[in-house]
């Protein structure tokens, strides 16, 4: 059977590739995209997207219990646990059959399989019905991450779970251990948690959510033990021995071990490329801890062929890997795209409360040498955080003490996932303090806080 021709070969169709493949034939090029499970890729269905679900079911239920406080009264609250999963699971097909759509509606031409490049320009797809070939100039990788496994914490989806078993649970942990305090172990304590689980969570670094903002990271510390949590820093575990219906985890800390026992453990503890099959050894490319070595514009070191997303390398976002796509296929296409920085993309974690934050922490402003103002104000002093009944957080702002730039913001609260954004696109267009101060916040919005903030870095705070 003769190879069919394209001008790209998106292979993954997750944030990535299915942007990448998107803005391709947008700027007029044919494109095949290889997809090996689901289309949406592990965010659309299992990341990002369920996780948010479960998540928004917790908050509710969380904000059933607080009826009172409102006003209002909810007896008997209970939750059921199967209907909770449902409904983050049809989100999720919800999105995975638009994406279908998108790649209909763009004349993007879709192959299930699994995907090898034989050659520069030439993949091959094993499908249930043979093998494909299909050449093209440009070949996009997209093929994105997986859960990292550590030996004697291997899941076994009974006891053990990675995230994708967390995501359908098979019943309600009584005592769960969650092994690693990034975004992805922190939003399953705070999930679980809120349902009644006895949660500890465990992490190697000397704080929780060890990549965020000192201060942020203490500030959450304090919110999740008020919630029950149990949390352990600076602690490994060492060993999990599965025993009937119970687990038995090896914990040391200070060089001390001492054994703990859970019904369910949770192992969230980072991930790797899935770089293994896709024959890239053969082409010289260059993988770095399971991660595609590549230049600030996705380029490969071999002719054509790009890498974007999590298979690139950190931050493993699903935003960073959409708009590398863009900019991946207008390079393709012939134009002159920025790179991206990324220091300018926003990290945002749906725990309760939330967390987010974009640009240099405190400690990395000062780590690179800067001069630097820092502002911060808390949720109390804002009207709409009072009037929500979500009055603890705060927001962090960094500026350059020179040049009055915004080297980071850091926030906690309700929220602040949408709010960041404001941030973002003050980075993007260079504002500086100045700009900042002069810009008019509605109210009562908790957008007031980011203003204040910047105030505060200056000595202007007004209602603080």
């Amino acid at each position: 059977m003769a190879a069919k021709q394209y001008d790209v070969i998106v292979i993954g169709a997750g944030p990535g590739g299915y942007v990448a493949a998107i803005r391709a034939a947008q700027l007029g090029k044919s494109v095949v995209i290889v997809e090996r499970e689901h289309l949406g890729g592990i965010c659309l269905n299992w990341g990002c997207i369920p996780t948010k679900a479960m998540l928004r079911s917790a908050e509710v239920f969380h904000l059933m219990h607080r009826a009172k406080e409102f006003g209002l009264s909810a007896t008997g609250v209970s939750y059921d646990l199967d209907a909770v999963v449902a409904r983050s699971r049809g989100v999720a097909k919800q999105l995975s059959g638009g994406i279908g759509h998108l790649m209909k509606k763009n004349k993007v031409a879709v192959v299930m399989g699994e995907a090898t490049i034989a050659a520069k320009g030439k993949v091959s797809v094993k499908t249930d019905k043979g093998t494909e070939e299909l050449t093209a100039p440009a070949i996009v990788l997209a093929t994105g991450a997986r859960a990292r496994t550590l030996p004697g914490l291997e899941a076994d989806g009974d006891l053990v779970w990675t995230y994708k078993h967390a995501l359908q649970p098979k019943r309600m942990p009584k005592k769960l251990l969650v092994i690693g305090s990034g975004a992805i172990g922190i939003e399953f304590a705070s999930f679980f948690n809120t349902l009644g689980a006895d949660t500890t969570v465990v992490e190697v670094m000397d704080r929780v959510l060890p990549v965020e903002d000192a201060e942020i990271s203490a500030f959450a510390k304090k919110a999740f033990v008020k919630q029950g949590m149990k949390i352990l820093e600076k602690t490994t575990v060492k060993k999990l021995d599965k025993g009937n219906g119970k687990v038995t985890a090896h914990l040391e800390s200070n060089g001390k071990t001492e054994t703990q026992e859970f019904d369910t453990v949770i192992s969230a503890v980072g991930i790797v490329g899935n770089v293994e099959g896709l024959g890239l050894e053969a082409l010289g490319v260059k993988i770095d801890r399971t991660h595609v070595v590549t230049d600030e514009y996705c380029r490969t070191g071999v002719e054509g062929l790009y890498a974007i997303g999590d298979i690139a390398g950190a931050p493993w976002l699903a935003h960073k890997a959409s708009h590398e796509g863009v900019m991946v296929a207008e390079l393709i296409a012939g134009k002159h795209p920025h790179p991206i920085k990324p220091n300018s993309i926003a990290g945002c974690t749906y725990c309760h409360p939330q967390v987010a934050s974009v640009g240099l922490t405190e400690a990395k402003a000062k780590e690179a040498g800067y001069s630097i103002k820092v502002g911060r104000f808390p949720f109390i002093g804002n009207g709409k955080a009072i009037a929500l009944g979500e009055a603890e957080g705060m927001i962090k702002t960094i500026f350059d003490a020179k040049t009055g730039e915004m080297l980071g913001a850091h926030m906690i609260g309700a929220e602040v996932t949408e709010l960041i954004q404001g941030y973002v696109v003050g980075r993007a267009l260079e504002t500086t303090e100045e700009d900042l101060m002069n810009t008019v916040f509605p109210h009562p919005t908790l957008s007031e806080m980011m203003h204040e903030s910047v105030l505060d870095a200056y000595g202007r705070a007004l209602h603080m």
